[in-house]
């Protein structure tokens, strides 16, 4: 094991599942307590002492350390993986522990990478990818099993790049995060471009650039707020780059989203199959 690596949380380490190198590695394991801003500050210290630390946080507790992610992180480019449990809609944890929000404020800071995996294997690939890179990168997932369970995916091009998974013809779908089953089941019904985008900074304009350019209608979907999230990044390409494509955004509506299981937290947000079909089937027969 790397000598440099250690871990911090605020109070959840059986949530982030902590305990067994919390017993193994007494000395790399800090549990700061309900004590956010410390979490960030502490993790911002080992980086600069030369440590490699990994923030076990959930996402609706990180917005409490925003400060300190800012100046005590971010600013100084150090070397701090996040790792950001339960982003995303969170079941019976309602709306006070749903973490909505993570993307749209932390894809305003310079220099720091977000990745969003679609699966178990994509996200190990990805927190070895984040622990491997210098500075600060956020790995934002679900809770528990709620990832895609999609098997037989091709191989994944190297990160932070994304990955065609599909070739159709009446629009693309770009893929951020645990949806990519849903996202899946649609593409063969629509016969549509699918592609997991992997990572909402840096976006993989090359490959975006090509869809942009064979495809009039561009569907963004994500497990966050639509307001600021994956697919605001791709709307701001789409003008930077004075692209003209249609645009249709899915993810969570401007509302609070109160208890419920997941699976109805998906339907109440038309995020479910039956809900990604019906609005992009509304949107290609408006533009036939």
């Amino acid at each position: 094991m790397d000598s440099r690596l250690c871990a911090i949380t605020p109070a959840m380490c059986e949530g982030s599942d902590l305990m067994a190198f919390s017993q193994q590695y007494p000395q790399r394991y800090f549990d700061v307590a309900i004590a956010e801003q410390h979490a960030l500050t502490l993790a911002g210290g080992l980086a600069v002492g030369g440590m490699k630390p990994v923030v076990a946080i959930y996402s609706t507790f990180l917005q409490r350390a925003y400060d300190q992610l800012i100046h005590d992180i971010a600013i100084q480019k150090l070397d701090v993986l996040l790792a950001i449990d339960r982003a995303g809609l969170v079941g019976e944890d309602g709306a006070t522990h749903a973490g909505c929000f993570d993307i749209a404020y932390l894809r305003c800071l310079p220099g720091l990478q977000i990745l969003t995996p679609s699966c178990h294997a994509e996200l190990q690939r990805m927190l070895d990818y984040a622990y491997d890179t210098p500075g600060p990168v956020a790995v934002r997932y679900p809770r528990g099993s709620e990832t895609a369970q999609l098997s037989n995916l091709p191989d994944p091009v190297a990160l932070p790049g994304a990955r065609l998974l599909r070739q159709g013809q009446r629009a693309v779908l770009l893929n951020f995060g645990p949806l990519l089953d849903q996202a899946m089941c649609v593409a063969n019904e629509l016969n549509l471009t699918l592609v997991d985008m992997r990572c909402v900074k840096p976006l993989d304009t090359h490959l975006l650039t090509h869809q942009a350019n064979t495809h009039p209608l561009i569907i963004t979907l994500e497990d966050h707020a639509v307001q600021g999230g994956a697919g605001a990044a791709v709307s701001e390409w789409l003008h930077t780059e004075e692209h003209n494509n249609q645009l249709l955004m899915l993810g969570i509506p401007d509302q609070w989203i109160e208890h419920a299981s997941r699976d109805e937290q998906l339907a109440l947000c038309g995020l479910d199959s039956a809900g990604i079909l019906a609005a992009i089937q509304t949107r290609l027969n408006d533009h036939s």
